[in-house]
C-alpha cells in the first residue's frame, strides 16, 4: 500500500508541474499569438504556427518531469500524469476565460469553435499520438526491413505530422488524397532509389498499408470536427463519441453474446473466439444502441440504426483482416502497450476500418 500511494503521490506532482510548465509557455506564446498573428493570419494558421513550438514545450517538459520524478514506465501512470496535467489545462483556460471576458461557463462554452479551439488541438494532437504508436506496432509485426529506413522516417516525419496539419487547417481536397496518391507514389520512389529489389513488392506493401491503417484511417476519427452540418454546429465532438460508443461497443457486445451463445465459429483459422451467434447478437445490440443514441447526432433513430449496422459491420470486417496480418506474422497481440488487452492496434483494429465509412456517409449526406 505504501508503495502504491508513494507512486499515486508522484503521479500527481508530475501531473501538476507539467500543467504548471505547458500553462505558462501557452500563456507566453499566446501575448505573442493574439495579439501580433491573429489580426494579420486569422485564428487558426496563427495556432498553427504556435503548434511547433507548444510541441517541442510538451515533449520538453514531458522528458525533465518523467526523470525528475523517476516516474514508472508503466503506460498507465505516464497517462495519468498527461491525464491530470490536460484537465488542469482545460479547467484554468476556462476560468481565465470567464474571469477576464466576464462570461458564464455555459456562455463560453456555447461561443468556443470547436475546430480552431484547444479542445480540437488536443483532439488533433491525441489522435496524431495514437497514429504513432500503432504504426510503430505494426512496423515491429510487419518486420519492416532495415533496408527502408528512409521510408520509415518519411512516414514518422512528413507524411504523418502532415496529414494532421491538413486536417487542422480543414484541407479536405489534400488530405483525402494526402496519403492514399502522394505517399502511395512517393514511398515505392524511395524505396526504389536505394537499388534494393529483394522483395520489393513485399516490402511496398507493407508500408503502404501501414501508412493507410494506422494514419490515413484512424486520422478520419478527428476529422470529424470538421464536418460542417447545418443546425449541428459546435457538437461535432458528438459525431465522435457516437462512433466510438457504437463501434467499440459492438466489439464488446460480440463477446458477450459469443460468450452466451456461441456455437459456430465465423473464421476459425482466423480469430477462433468470434462466433456467428456472437456476430449477429453483438451487431444488433449495437445496431439498436446507435438507434437509441439518435439524439447526440444530426440523424433520425431510422439512420442512426443504418450507420451503425454499417460502421459494425466495417469494424467487424476490419478486426478479420487485422488477424489476418497478426496471424500471417505469428504473433498474437500488436504490442503489450495496455496490460492483459494487447497493444493499440488491437484495441483500435475494428475503429480504423469503421472512421473513413463513417466520415464519408455524414459528409456526404449531411453537409452541404
Amino acid at each position: 500500500m505504501p508503495t502504491v500511494t508513494a507512486n499515486t503521490m508522484r503521479t500527481v506532482k508530475a501531473g501538476v508541474i507539467y500543467f504548471a510548465l505547458v500553462f505558462g509557455a501557452g500563456f507566453l506564446l499566446g501575448s505573442i499569438r493574439v495579439p501580433f498573428l491573429v489580426p494579420r493570419l486569422g485564428e487558426r494558421w496563427a495556432e498553427l504556427i504556435e503548434m511547433p513550438f507548444m510541441f517541442v514545450v510538451i515533449w520538453w517538459s514531458a522528458r525533465c518531469i518523467t526523470n525528475r520524478f523517476a516516474l514508472p514506465t508503466t503506460v498507465g501512470v505516464r497517462i495519468g500524469a498527461g491525464f491530470i496535467a490536460l484537465c488542469l489545462l482545460l479547467a484554468a483556460e476556462a476560468l481565465l476565460v470567464v474571469a477576464l471576458q466576464g462570461q458564464s461557463l455555459g456562455q463560453y462554452i456555447a461561443r468556443r469553435d470547436p475546430v480552431s479551439g484547444s479542445v480540437y488541438l488536443v483532439m488533433l494532437a491525441l489522435f496524431a499520438f495514437i497514429s504513432a504508436a500503432a504504426l510503430r506496432e505494426y512496423m515491429r509485426v510487419a518486420k519492416v526491413q532495415a533496408l527502408d529506413r528512409k521510408s520509415v522516417i518519411y512516414m514518422f516525419a512528413l507524411f504523418l505530422p502532415l496529414q494532421y496539419a491538413l486536417i487542422a487547417i480543414e484541407w479536405y481536397g489534400l488530405y483525402s488524397i494526402l496519403i492514399p496518391v502522394y505517399a502511395f507514389l512517393i514511398l515505392p520512389i524511395i524505396a526504389a532509389l536505394s537499388e534494393e529489389t529483394e522483395r520489393f513488392l513485399e516490402r511496398c506493401a507493407k508500408i503502404q498499408w501501414g501508412l493507410v491503417i494506422c494514419v490515413f484511417c484512424i486520422s478520419h476519427v478527428p476529422a470529424l470536427m470538421t464536418l460542417g452540418i447545418p443546425g449541428f454546429e459546435g457538437r461535432q465532438l458528438q459525431l465522435i463519441a457516437f462512433l466510438v460508443l457504437v463501434v467499440q461497443g459492438s466489439d464488446v457486445l460480440q463477446y458477450v453474446w459469443g460468450k452466451l451463445a456461441g456455437k459456430h465459429k465465423v473464421a476459425p483459422k482466423l480469430s477462433p473466439s468470434k462466433t456467428v451467434e456472437g456476430l449477429v447478437g453483438g451487431v444488433a445490440s449495437a445496431t439498436a444502441l446507435g438507434a437509441s443514441l439518435y439524439w447526440i447526432t444530426p440523424f433520425t433513430p431510422l439512420q442512426a440504426a443504418g450507420i451503425s449496422f454499417a460502421i459494425c459491420m466495417m469494424g467487424f470486417l476490419g478486426g478479420l483482416v487485422m488477424s489476418a496480418i497478426k496471424r500471417d506474422a505469428g504473433v498474437k497481440d500488436w504490442g503489450q502497450m495496455i496490460e492483459g488487452h494487447g497493444g493499440m492496434l488491437d484495441r483500435l483494429d475494428s475503429l480504423a476500418f469503421a472512421a473513413p465509412v463513417y466520415f464519408h456517409f455524414v459528409r456526404y449526406w449531411w453537409t452541404p
